[in-house]
């Protein structure tokens, strides 16, 4: 089969590697362009471009999909599929309509909830117990295609966003193996999605981290795993941003008011929310290199009792 494949993050590394290890003829990969990054405004590939460009593939990267040239470019490829796992750019019905077989979306929750931009962020704010992956023919919805096949996995306790992206991503890329010639031949029946159960994850900002102590210490602990690496659980001290990397509930009978850092017993402090204590484990302060809470204590003490802002 002859596949054009978009994907932009990692999570669509596994995919495109697996495509090709199991012998698809992958035509093209398209991603977004190369974005400035840092001072220098270094130009930094896609992690997908980077994978690509090891296997020997050709790399298209059109700022928009809704061009006629582009749609032209994608029909000479005759593609019996078009692979999407995070391609970041809604496509266009000139371009759904492309490939023989159709376009095939991968979607990293278990559709029809968490349709959108932030599944995984989204089902590990919500406390939910389990997420998945789904693989969906698009259509010009927002992730409301027939679903072709699924897969569920739980969230553990100690699952961040990066940790749960790869699982799936791993998940899906098996998944696809398994799915492309099973639909080719007649094998799968896509099953339409239950519109009265749908949801929506929006986008995330580098707003989205910003820690609320009013909210309960589990919502934060939950925040903080949600928003690692991008874009962090974030408070503020002394006019600089800091990190809150890793962090428990805890039980503490203390007297102190909502943001309030207090000292425990191991070295360390926990800070008192809405609800309940949040221990912080690991924390990085603006310019600085990560650290435990004991080691940032050691040059940071007039931390103790302070009032962070909400």
């Amino acid at each position: 089969m002859r596949i054009v494949f978009m994907g932009t993050p990692e999570f669509g590394v596994p995919v495109l590697q697996l495509l090709v290890l199991n012998g698809y003829h992958v035509v093209s990969v398209y991603t977004q362009p190369d974005k400035p990054v840092g001072r220098g405004q270094k130009l930094i590939p896609t992690p997908v471009k980077r994978e690509a460009l090891k296997l020997g593939l050709p790399v298209l990267q059109p700022d928009n999909l809704k061009n006629v040239d582009v749609a032209a470019e994608l029909v000479d490829f005759k593609a019996d599929f078009i692979i999407v796992a995070a391609y970041g750019q809604i496509l266009p019905k000139m371009v759904l309509d492309t490939p023989v077989l159709g376009c095939v979306n991968i979607h990293p929750s278990l559709l029809p909830r968490y349709r959108g931009a932030s599944p995984i962020h989204s089902a590990i704010l919500d406390a939910a117990e389990f997420t998945g992956v789904s693989i969906m023919l698009m259509n010009e919805g927002l992730d409301t295609g027939p679903v072709l096949t699924r897969a569920q996995i739980p969230i553990a306790d100690n699952d961040t966003a990066a940790s749960l992206r790869l699982k799936l991503s791993l998940i899906a890329a098996n998944l696809l193996q398994d799915v492309l010639p099973d639909f080719k031949k007649g094998q799968i029946i896509p099953r339409i999605q239950d519109e009265s159960r749908a949801t929506y994850s929006g986008m995330i900002t580098r707003k989205s981290g910003e820690i609320d102590w009013h909210m309960p210490a589990d919502f934060i602990w939950r925040q903080a795993r949600a928003f690692h690496p991008w874009p962090g659980c974030y408070t503020h001290w002394r006019g600089k941003r800091v990190k809150v990397v890793e962090a428990i509930p805890v039980i503490d009978e203390r007297d102190a008011i909502e943001g309030q850092v207090l000292a425990t017993t191991d070295g360390g402090f926990a800070i008192r929310t809405g609800t309940g204590t949040l221990k912080i484990l690991t924390l990085q302060l603006e310019g600085k290199r990560e650290m435990t809470a004991s080691e940032f204590l050691r040059g940071q003490r007039q931390l103790i009792d302070d009032v962070l802002p909400n």
